[in-house]
């Protein structure tokens, strides 16, 4: 089959992104291209020696409105949505003489760019809404069977060399062009619609638009790119690929890899929960994850006391798992790693010093495997959403945050919390969040001892993270995640020598659970905050 090449004769260019565009507007030119142009294209076009004609000369329309109306005009979409090989479409053309537009370079105004600037007002938003642009590159996407449109300069390469070699573009070119163009504009109204929704959650905040709409929009656009191709799912029988949306927060997309081979579905999964697990706490921590749940974690003075710490917690689970730091990885908690008969799959950490990654990536068990991740500075960001996908559709949800402090907690026994359990309490409640339901942690002097995780019920939880502690549990806090049903789990917690319990409270036998809690002289606190993690 011989490939067709649509000619490409005129050319209409209006763009705000200037990169690249001297060159390929020298390409087409050199080839007798005419070229069509607007307002700042325009001119850049003339300072760089590009014959170009004026759109407004064209129309006989001068541009109005400080530009909002220039290139919407019949003379312009009819050249571009004109059939050729319609001949009522030739004919229009002929009696209204409008000359045929083969090449569409258009891209919009930097509406994203502009609304992250700190101080933007919503006039200064509203107008970089660009409507020309999307008309004329959609117009040109309809009408590809014939035209040819670029929306971004790393598409005039493969554009300019295919009109180089045949005078024009494949059939192939111009509908992936197509594709990509479509794709464009619908993340560029996605984010002018997000734009606008936060308009409206700030006037419901100030008590003028109703409380639904400052939580979740009625109609939810996700913006998804392909950033790399996996090497397989969970399984090897599972095709995956890594995908990226806009967004404000620190995340593994934008995270740099320092050393090591290529993350997996699974190192990503685990990544992901170690760091936003670290993240949480203002002191020097760390975290051991596996399978999606910490095995150790801990708060110290400093970070490679914080490891330590944190790979005691379940020295077993520990090998083959991924760590997460909340602050840059040092030379000194680089050798706590190097201990003998330790391997991890990845680190994920703000940063890794230079002696650091010398140590980490010349370690001969680590050099070839493990993975150093860097995310970057930490910064303020909106609260974020969590979405899970069930068949047919998605679930989304606020992310289960904490405050900095809760006023809310209240001892319910006659016996007070100690003093100097208060700080286990704390790590153990922002531990417990983050642990798969039914969940049960015990943690003493700011590190982990115990996790019961994804049990059926609550008791086998206690009865597993006790287990783990073995003799660790006396002198221990343990946190639950949710109520407790039944006091049989208060009894276990009293034999294993625990010495204060924090958890939501709101079970029908919460009487009974703090009778028991007050016979075994155990403090509790209830919080009234669950944080099931399903």
């Amino acid at each position: 089959m011989v490939t067709q090449y649509s000619p490409i004769r005129r050319a209409l260019i209006s763009v705000s992104d200037k990169t690249g565009l001297a060159e390929f507007a020298k390409g087409l030119a050199a080839r007798g291209v005419e070229i069509y142009s607007t307002g700042g294209t325009y001119r850049f076009l003339a300072d760089h020696g590009i014959v170009a004609l004026e759109v407004a000369q064209y129309t006989g329309f001068p541009e109005v409105m400080d530009g909002r109306v220039k290139t919407l005009h019949p003379k312009i979409f009819g050249g571009i949505l004109a059939r050729r090989d319609h001949q009522e479409d030739l004919g229009s053309l002929s009696a209204h003489s409008i000359e045929t537009i083969d090449l569409v370079v258009v891209n919009l105004y930097p509406f994203e760019a502009t609304v992250a600037k700190e101080g933007v007002s919503f006039g200064e938003a509203i107008e970089q809404i660009d409507i020309g642009g999307p008309s004329l590159i959609r117009a040109a996407s309809k009408n590809h069977a014939f035209v040819t449109v670029a929306t971004s300069p790393a598409q005039y390469g493969p554009i300019l060399a295919e009109f180089q070699a045949h005078g024009g573009t494949s059939q192939h070119l111009r509908l992936q062009l197509a594709l990509e163009c479509f794709e464009s504009t619908a993340r560029y109204d996605s984010s002018i619609g997000k734009y606008l929704a936060s308009q409206i959650a700030g006037t419901a905040a100030s008590g003028t638009a109703s409380k639904a709409q400052t939580v979740l929009p009625e109609r939810l656009h996700l913006d998804l790119t392909k950033v790399q191709d996996l090497r397989y799912g969970e399984n090897p029988h599972q095709q995956a690929a890594l995908y990226a949306r806009p967004s404000s927060g620190i995340s593994l997309v934008q995270a740099k890899q320092l050393h090591g081979k290529e993350l997996s579905y699974n190192n990503l999964l685990d990544a992901d929960s170690a760091y936003n697990i670290v993240r949480c706490f203002a002191r020097p921590s760390a975290v051991v994850i596996k399978h999606n749940n910490p095995c150790g974690a801990a708060s110290a003075h400093k970070l490679s006391a914080a490891c330590r710490k944190a790979l005691d917690g379940d020295p077993q689970s520990a090998f083959g798992g991924i760590l997460g730091f909340n602050q840059s990885v040092d030379a000194e908690t680089a050798n706590e790693l190097c201990q003998p008969g330790l391997f991890v799959e990845a680190i994920v950490a703000p940063a890794f010093c230079d002696a650091a990654i010398e140590i980490l990536s010349t370690k001969p068990k680590w050099r070839d495997n493990v993975r150093l991740i860097a995310m970057g500075k930490e910064s303020e960001s909106e609260r974020p959403l969590d979405f899970r996908f069930v068949q047919g559709g998605v679930l989304v949800q606020q992310a289960d945050t904490l405050p900095p402090a809760n006023l809310t907690w209240k001892t319910v026994t006659e016996v007070p919390v100690a003093d100097e359990l208060w700080d286990d309490i704390a790590f153990g409640w922002e531990m417990v969040r983050h642990v798969k339901s039914n969940a049960i942690v015990l943690a003493r002097d700011a590190a982990l001892v115990g996790v019961g995780a994804g049990q059926m019920s609550r008791v086998d939880s206690v009865e597993i993270a006790i287990s783990k502690a073995a003799d660790r549990s006396r002198g221990s806090i343990l946190a639950s995640d949710a109520f407790f049903p039944f006091p049989d789990s208060i009894h276990r917690a009293a034999q294993a020598g625990i010495v204060a319990i924090v958890q939501p409270g709101g079970s029908k036998k919460d009487d009974e659970v703090i009778a028991a809690c007050n016979e075994h002289r155990i403090p509790m606190l209830f919080t009234g905050q669950r944080h099931f993690r399903h």
